[in-house]
């Protein structure tokens, strides 16, 4: 019987040892050495001051910076921690809000955040993307068209032309993977980045 056992825990053993240390390892190293940046986080740095990550949305509630998508995620709420409540982007528990279609709670913030947004911009349609979240709740990115509706908001909040914006979208602007996969976006964090470096 320890005939047949032994080669079952050799084989065991020796599938652990190369499956869940060698080749992590090795993937681990290769993905630092060919792309440092990504296999670090995409992290962004201003100053010498990590402040965001390329690949995890922010917040930017202020008149002069573009908004990213909505976001569903949520945390602990610090009254009662038994209870959720609302916080945008949260990392630590990335998930959409799980509301169908037909859900009435989903058309009421929706329709009440398009009414928002067409005082700021009477003349464009809302995008979609401004009022829907995504499937993870950190999404970093948005339309070229979303963009683009925040300009007069954002230009009249520097006291910028609209061109001028409307200009530095274009040039933040990413097309298709490879011309092929995906679809045009814009990374919201760099954006504001190259906005706050722009001479009124």
């Amino acid at each position: 019987m320890l005939k047949e056992i032994r080669p079952a825990i050799v084989f065991v053993v020796g599938l652990t040892i190369i499956t869940g240390l060698i080749y992590p390892l090795a993937m681990t190293g290769l993905a630092g050495a060919l792309f440092p940046y990504q296999a670090q986080g995409s992290l962004i740095e201003k100053d010498g001051k990590v402040i965001g990550s390329a690949l995890i949305g922010q917040s930017f509630a202020a008149d002069k910076y573009f908004h990213g998508r909505p976001s569903a995620t949520t945390g602990p709420d610090p009254k009662d921690p038994t209870k959720s409540v609302g916080v945008p982007y949260n990392a630590a528990n990335s998930g959409g809000s799980n509301l169908g279609p037909t859900s009435k709670a989903l058309a009421d913030r929706v329709k009440e955040d398009v009414e928002t947004l067409k005082k700021e911009n009477p003349s464009a349609a809302v995008p979609v993307d401004l009022v829907t979240t995504s499937a993870s709740g950190l999404d970093p990115d948005i339309s070229p068209a979303a963009a683009l509706f925040q300009v007069p908001r954002i230009a009249k909040a520097r006291g910028l032309t609209e061109a001028s914006v409307s200009a530095l979208v274009q040039s933040q602007t990413q097309g298709r993977w490879l011309g092929l996969l995906g679809e045009p976006r814009v990374n919201v964090l760099k954006l504001n980045l190259a906005l706050d470096a722009m001479k009124s």
